[in-house]
């Protein structure tokens, strides 16, 4: 085999990366190979084609007749003259071209895709079959030694070839021209009718609410790596599909559809890793993160791009700007990195990857605009009028719409959606309180929706999920819901002041999963950044949980998140006691030396600080029994960030300090681990 072998989800649509054979193979590798690809064509007259039905199978029919030439040659072991093999080289690229041809016009999820670029498709096959027809004609049959009936189905094949009609099947132009009349409609504000959004479904054969969906997550694909020229009619028919999944589709078909959803959910979550690190605009991480007038970060690149465009107003908070400068926010620019840096993230890959403004926080166009309003208002009548199964159905949808587009959950949050969702979270239903409990995390990361959530009472309800939730999905979401909320300072005092939150979180930091645990942990964090709630987190007993999952986890992150939390409770005086009295120095030293987490390095000093901070000599005795801590503090000094050298070096000092008189006999004496600990 010659032809080289690509798999689907490494090339883009359209995109035809075929290879020519190199001049110094032989001929019957060639032949071999010529052969090979000509059946593996073949086999796509068997595959689904929603389209291009006609111009597909003449393809297939003339290579499958050409199959016998090359057979025939094969067989009967025939020499290939020079220019035979040059006009077979020739078709071996233009095979390979159109073997990828009829990959994209069968690709799962592409149906409409491939509708929509009708004419491409079209140019396509007429260019490939021409370039057939050309290279046959050079093909010296008569100083081949092949049967007239063989060499008279080549030369048919030939002139079919050059005459060939390849144009737009009539079927698929009414298809396509329906699609653009509904896409008409939406962009003027008019709701399509259903029976013209049924009758483009059933020409493509859409018949389930996962096809839909598949055409949906496709449609994302291209929109994500499309050039900007493209955005529009992609984000038309994103718009187009989803109104059409919510609309056509009363049930979903199979098992709460897709489970990776709730597991992103948990990646997200990191002590280091809060939402202020993503910019509002591109949902990424931000490379230059820089501060406008409003108070509010965002990556460099995508709020110049906001000001090009002529807007005046603050992206993520609408007040308006009262000037273009753009502060650069040093500290947090070195958190990111630091970020990155701990976990393997390349900030440059980051880059490549990170989406226009117009694609997030404003609609890719009109129609894409007044489809998801009308959606949205669909949805929210669903969630309070329909049946337990749409309702379920519908909670889900939001899970899915609102997962990475702000524009979505702009529209979902205006429509009404949170008050209805807050109450199914009462359900008894297992499905439907999962698929509640995650769509309003997806709506919580939103600031208006953060707000309705509270003033509609939903702290509670939230809480109820996290402490007596059917399953152990919906209470990790609860978590992790709490967490986004926690991010506004006025919402932690009334979270914290909840009987039940602290203590449900705590519980499940005990027996959750990895997920679960993370999210408790993360969670509490959040909480503990308000002083009033550090007290009500040591005694629900978190200090020996965390440093057991120090000492016993092996997933890094876990690890450092248990790290900052125990950071924060130490800074105040039952923090201190409750880790001093856990005998834990020798614990936190070890991980100070092992991490390669700079995040982490940078917790344990500061849990170390804070000790020997609240705990005075005491505390500074029991860490300096350990001559090997000096030198690692020394390395926080060189390599670590500058408010981890900071405070590594007010630590030596300390230790300095606490050397020198004992020295002179004025230190005082350290308490064994058996002595009780006694801060005055």
């Amino acid at each position: 085999m010659i032809q080289k072998k690509f798999n689907e989800v490494d090339r883009r649509i359209f995109y035809f990366p075929a290879v020519r054979p190199c001049e110094t193979v032989s001929p019957a590798t060639l032949l071999g190979s010529l052969i090979v690809l000509s059946q593996n064509i073949g086999n796509y007259q068997s595959k689904f084609l929603a389209t291009q039905r006609r111009n597909s199978r003449e393809a297939i029919r003339k290579i499958g007749i050409l199959l016998v030439f090359f057979e025939e040659i094969h067989d009967r072991g025939l020499i290939l003259p020079e220019t035979a093999v040059l006009c077979f080289s020739e078709l071996h690229l233009t095979f390979q071209k159109i073997r990828f041809l009829l990959e994209d016009c069968s690709r799962e999820g592409a149906r409409l895709w491939i509708l929509m670029k009708s004419e491409m498709v079209v140019t396509q096959f007429r260019v490939l079959i021409r370039t057939v027809a050309t290279a046959l004609d050079i093909l010296p049959l008569n100083s081949m030694d092949i049967c007239g009936e063989v060499m008279e189905l080549v030369e048919l094949v030939a002139k079919q070839a050059r005459k060939a009609r390849i144009e737009i099947d009539p079927n698929d132009e009414r298809a396509m021209r329906r699609v653009l009349s509904v896409l008409d409609l939406f962009e003027k504000g008019i709701e399509p009718e259903f029976q013209v959004l049924k009758w483009v479904l059933d020409y493509l054969e859409i018949k389930t609410w996962s096809d839909c969906n598949k055409e949906i997550k496709f449609l994302e694909e291209q929109w994500v790596e499309s050039e900007e020229r493209e955005v529009p009619f992609l984000s038309s028919l994103l718009g187009f599909m989803c109104y059409c999944r919510v609309r056509i589709f009363d049930t979903l078909d199979y098992q709460n559809a897709d489970q990776t959803d709730v597991r992103c959910n948990m990646e997200v979550l990191s002590c280091l890793n809060p939402e202020d690190f993503r910019c509002p605009i591109s949902l990424e991480l931000m490379i230059d993160p820089v501060t406008v007038s409003t108070g509010q970060t965002y990556d460099r690149s995508s709020i110049q791009k906001w000001l090009k465009a002529g807007h005046t107003i603050c992206p993520k908070t609408g007040e308006k700007l009262t000037n273009t400068e753009l502060v650069p926010n040093t500290n947090l620019r070195k958190l990111i990195h630091q970020f990155c840096a701990d976990n393997g993230v390349s900030l440059a890959k980051t880059g490549k990857k990170t989406r226009d403004i117009a694609r997030t926080i404003l609609p890719g166009s009109p129609a894409a605009a007044e489809a998801m309003k009308f959606l949205s208002r669909i949805v929210a009548r669903n969630l309070v009028f329909g049946t337990c199964e749409q309702k379920n159905k519908t909670a889900y949808e939001i899970r899915l719409l609102a997962k990475a587009n702000i524009f979505n959950r702009s529209c979902l949050i205006e429509a009404g959606t949170i008050p209805p969702l807050l109450n199914l979270l009462y359900s008894f239903n297992k499905s439907i309180q999962e698929n509640a409990i995650a769509a309003l995390l997806k709506l919580s990361k939103h600031a208006n929706g953060k707000k309705i959530v509270v003033e509609n009472g939903g702290l509670r309800s939230v809480v109820a999920v996290l402490k007596r939730g059917i399953s152990l999905e919906a209470k990790q979401t609860a978590a992790a819901t709490i967490f986004y909320l926690s991010s506004v300072k006025g919402y932690r005092r009334l979270i914290g002041e909840i009987d039940e939150t602290i203590p449900a979180l705590v519980d499940l930091i005990k027996e959750g999963t990895p997920c679960g645990k993370k999210n408790g942990v993360v969670a509490l964090f959040g909480l503990a950044l308000y002083h009033g709630n550090r007290q009500r987190v040591i005694d629900a007993g978190t200090i020996p949980l965390l440093l057991h999952i120090i000492a016993s986890s092996n997933k890094d992150e876990l690890i450092v998140d248990s790290l900052a939390l125990l950071a924060t409770l130490a800074e105040c005086l039952d923090g201190t006691l409750a880790i001093l009295q856990a005998s834990s120095f020798p614990l936190i030293t070890r991980i100070l030396q092992s991490t390669t987490s700079q995040a982490g390095k940078e917790h344990c000093v500061s849990i170390f600080l804070s000790c020997c901070t609240n705990g005075g000599d005491e505390a500074v005795a029991v860490l300096a029994k350990d001559t090997s801590v000096m030198s690692s503090l020394y390395s926080v000094t060189t390599d670590g960030t500058a408010q981890a050298s900071k405070k590594a070096r007010s630590l030596i000092k300390m230790l300095h300090k606490f050397h020198e008189t004992s020295s002179s006999g004025q230190g005082c004496q350290a308490f064994t681990n058996e002595q009780s600990v006694h801060v005055w």
